[in-house]
């Protein structure tokens, strides 16, 4: 199913990888609504809980009402389990909803962070509601044009310094070739002490 004439997308780049020490999010800031650009400022990044955050692509009004439900979801649970819930529980409750309402949704999520439990993870949500455990998630209409330099360049023994340098540049790539992302980097590296947000100012993004 297509955006309806008018909707608020965020076609866009989202990536999210697991490096040495830590979890490293990222995503351009841009969203459209056909070819006008409505916000040039989008967080794309959104806490769900604990050291758990949510990167999202396609209509913004359909993954910030996932986001939400999700969130208040996990609030729910931790206080009926009285444990914290883990990334991979996170991307099971995101996943029920996004394959019930398949065919009413545009939405891709990476579910990504850190847990007691399981440590690092990161799932990949694809339009549709398949999950997928994976080390390195992209997703939005930019990731198309770096997949190779990703499959090239990524390891998962990076360091947090060369993983933030590896999400970066892989967003500016994309934001040189895909018309739909653009703006601002922003960027939350995520461990077991909490969360680093970082923004990258679009003036300061030297596309290639």
């Amino acid at each position: 199913m297509g955006l309806k004439p008018g909707e608020v997308s965020t076609g866009t780049t989202i990536l999210a990888g697991k490096f040495k020490d830590c979890i490293i999010i990222g995503a351009d800031s841009r969203t459209s609504m056909g070819t006008y650009i409505a916000n040039r400022v989008t967080d794309k990044l959104t806490h769900v809980v604990d050291s758990i955050y949510c990167c999202r692509s396609g209509s913004a009004a359909d993954t910030q009402a996932i986001a939400a439900i999700v969130k208040y979801e996990l609030d729910v649970y931790a206080t009926s389990h009285n444990e914290r819930p883990t990334v991979k529980v996170a991307a099971k409750i995101f996943k029920r909803y996004l394959y019930e309402n398949k065919s009413r949704l545009t939405a891709g999520i990476i579910v990504a962070g850190w847990d007691h439990q399981d440590g690092f993870s990161v799932y990949n949500l694809p339009v549709g509601g398949s999950i997928h455990e994976m080390n390195l998630a992209l997703g939005g209409s930019g990731s198309l044009f770096i997949y190779g330099f990703c499959e090239e360049m990524y390891s998962p023994e990076m360091n947090r310094e060369d993983g933030l340098k590896f999400i970066r540049t892989a967003l500016k790539l994309a934001m040189s070739s895909d018309a739909s992302s653009g703006g601002m980097i922003r960027t939350a590296i995520i461990d077991e002490n909490g969360v680093q947000r970082d923004d990258v100012l679009g003036s300061d993004v030297k596309t290639y």
